[in-house]
């Protein structure tokens, strides 16, 4: 049931037109990954966009107010509530072994479900990318097309590449 489900979702679902054109088109969107694919909270103000990636979905949850936006790839994560991830943004979950000088590297194999968290209230900019096993700290922000190759603090705005701080948003608000 849950592959019918998954088909469903990649043939006719994650191909939806944005919701830019018409909103009823995010609503069937949210509706199927709440109560079909359940890997997302229901809220009335999430948005879940077209050409989605979700892997099987048992990688993956969402929590509520949420947005997600059109061709984000997501291997696998567990997202917290009120966070908006950009367009293009990749949430990888896997590594490959590359150790072993006299072994191909394509024959080491990988390490697998090394899902990243995406604490409450962050904000991803478009085209970033997050390596596996990443925290990113509630309140957090990461600038556009940063790649996180480490935890991030909370309340803090990193960027680039690899993303370092910026400054903390907590100094924002005492200035």
């Amino acid at each position: 049931m849950k592959q019918l489900q998954l088909i469903i979702y990649y043939l006719l679902i994650s191909k939806l037109p944005h919701s830019r054109l018409n909103m009823i088109f995010n609503k069937i969107r949210c509706w199927y990954v709440c109560r079909v694919l359940k890997i997302m909270k229901q809220h009335q103000e999430n948005y879940f966009e077209d050409n989605v990636y979700i892997g099987n979905g048992s990688k993956v949850t969402i929590g509520e107010h949420c947005h997600i936006n059109e061709n984000v790839f997501i291997q696998g994560a567990n997202i917290g509530n009120y966070v908006m991830i950009a367009p293009n943004v990749t949430l990888l979950n896997s590594l490959h072994n590359y150790q072993n000088i006299d072994i191909p590297m394509i024959k080491q194999g990988g390490v697998e479900n090394l899902n990243s968290t995406i604490e409450d209230d962050v904000w991803i900019g478009r085209n970033v990318i997050i390596m596996p096993n990443i925290t990113i700290g509630k309140g957090s922000v990461v600038g556009a097309g940063s790649i996180v190759t480490k935890d991030v603090e909370p309340y803090s705005v990193v960027g680039g590449v690899p993303a370092k701080l910026i400054k903390r948003r907590k100094e924002c608000v005492e200035s």
